[in-house]
């Protein structure tokens, strides 16, 4: 089960702005393997449902960075957090279930109702109210599986932007001899990845992306070989 609760990781973003925010995933994950290896499985819980509210906040700063003008207009009626910060755990600030709501936007009307009962079934062992909901590992493990399965409805209606972001990326930066940057590695983590907090699910929809719209491009056959090269570079093994 530890492999599936792994990844987790594939939907959290390839790099972090500081070590800060990378130690404290890890903080995280630790505090899940920890608890759930000693069969505290609550505990276990309340640490894998943080890492799924981090997905669900740096999938929302991703949006807000490749949409901001759609994004102002979505974001009336939260936190002033969800325009202000400076980070996507500034997000935090809203509440849990409110932030959700944001899904609705991108066609995940009828899901948001779930990831709501999840944060209660979350707040219900995050207070000393007698109860040990999780004894066993099934537990946790059905769990596990639904947030693994939450994390991949979101991407999924969230594909749509990334793709659009990465053929834009494609159109500004399809020369490595033309920017001040050594290397294609260097060019994508700097304008890209960092940028949109780009994550490993993300990388591999893009290797994947059908980038024919811009064959009207006067730079399409440049376009072609650094999308041929960063499929290269991240292509699954």
């Amino acid at each position: 089960m530890m492999e599936e609760a792994f990844q987790i990781f594939t939907y959290l973003p390839l790099r972090y702005k500081s070590e800060e925010k990378a130690e404290y995933v890890q903080y995280l994950w630790k505090a899940f393997e920890n608890n759930y290896q000693n069969e505290q499985y609550q505990f276990a819980f309340m640490s894998y449902h943080m890492l799924f509210m981090s997905f669900v906040y740096f999938t929302i700063w991703k949006i807000k960075s490749i949409h901001p003008d759609d994004f102002e207009k979505i974001s009336l009626g939260f936190d002033d957090c969800i325009q202000c910060s400076e980070s996507p755990f500034g997000y935090s600030k809203e509440q849990e279930s409110k932030i959700m709501q944001i899904f609705k936007f991108w066609g995940l009307n009828e899901r948001v109702g779930e990831y709501k009962k999840l944060i209660r079934e979350r707040n219900n062992v995050a207070h000393s109210n007698g109860n040990i909901y999780y004894k066993e590992q099934q537990s946790i493990d059905n769990k596990i599986s639904d947030i693994i399965r939450f994390c991949n409805e979101i991407q999924e209606k969230t594909k749509p932007t990334i793709e659009q972001s990465y053929k834009e990326f494609l159109s500004d930066n399809h020369s490595v001899e033309d920017s001040p940057y050594s290397t294609l590695e260097e060019l994508l983590s700097d304008e890209f990845i960092n940028r949109h907090y780009i994550s490993e699910r993300d990388i591999q929809l893009c290797c994947n992306c059908n980038i024919s719209s811009l064959v009207s491009s006067n730079n399409y056959e440049s376009i072609c070989n650094t999308h041929s090269d960063i499929f290269e570079l991240y292509k699954e093994e």
